[in-house]
């Protein structure tokens, strides 16, 4: 059996992360979950200004720190010209290409898609947070199994808001959720999550977060002194409670990217069934 070939953009710009390691683990997972060979090959876009050709079969784009607004660096044209291409192609040809973009790349797609604005949040969104499901998100089969609302690792300094209605029309793509209410905040509901095209899911929050990794993480001395003096100590404490807990992150990990990429795999005919 031919090795399915898939390509990580790391997006991280050499900044740690722990996205990376969640990725490479689910893609592993996988793998063995669904019998087929995966050969994964990772492209440093913003550091190295390296960029995968079409060759693949299947895409993960990473999340990232920084600002997803024009930064006239080399990478962001050539990447731009990457996201075009692959839309193209799938216009025009019967096999198809998967996408998923995470955090930094769902917005970096939503600005040059032209979906909405992105811009600046008055303070950043940290935490485990829930989301809640549109319409259309509660018909996603990648989102079939999760709760209403569900609950996502959520790290944005930005957000896409004011959405342009007949843009999403034009291509075809639906809003699948959007970030928790707000009723004392009277600012606009920032967008959590869009199908852009069949084959193209992108996400604001980080579907590939591990819960049990994150907690992990969380409980590091190093960590907990980080969140503590930004957020706050009651911050902290609600999220060590909520990475406890195996009906959020861990739930939310189980599904999206797994069930994105069965999906994927039964739309190659690598899978009878998605």
């Amino acid at each position: 059996m031919d090795a399915i070939r898939i390509a990580i953009l790391d997006m991280y710009n050499n900044a740690p992360n722990e996205g990376m390691r969640c990725i490479r683990q689910l893609l592993s997972r996988s793998a063995v979950e669904n019998g087929i060979p995966f050969a994964v090959d990772t492209f440093n876009v913003r550091a190295s200004n390296e960029l995968p050709s079409l060759d693949y079969d299947l895409y993960i784009s990473s999340g990232g720190p920084g600002s997803p607004l024009e930064s006239g660096e080399a990478w962001e044209p050539r990447y731009f010209a990457f996201i075009d291409s692959l839309l193209a192609h799938n216009q025009a040809n019967e096999q198809k290409k998967h996408l998923l973009l995470i955090c930094h790349s769902f917005q970096l797609v939503s600005r040059h898609l032209g979906v909405g604005e992105i811009s600046r949040r008055k303070s950043t969104s940290f935490g485990v947070l829930p989301v809640h499901l549109t319409p259309a998100g509660l018909n996603e089969p990648v989102l079939h199994g999760l709760p209403e609302p569900f609950y996502i690792v959520d790290s944005r300094d930005y957000q896409l808001t004011n959405l342009n209605s007949s843009r999403l029309e034009e291509l075809g793509a639906e809003v699948l959720c959007l970030e928790k209410e707000r009723p004392h905040v009277p600012l606009p509901r920032a967008v959590m999550a869009i199908r852009f095209t069949p084959e193209v899911l992108g996400t604001q929050f980080h579907p590939e977060a591990d819960g049990e990794g994150m907690l992990r993480y969380m409980l590091t001395d190093e960590r907990k002194q980080q969140v503590v003096s930004t957020y706050g100590e009651d911050k902290y404490e609600e999220m060590v409670h909520l990475l406890s807990d195996p009906d959020t992150i861990e739930h939310t990990e189980s599904v999206i990217v797994p069930t994105f990429l069965r999906r994927a795999l039964a739309h190659m005919g690598q899978l009878t069934a998605a």
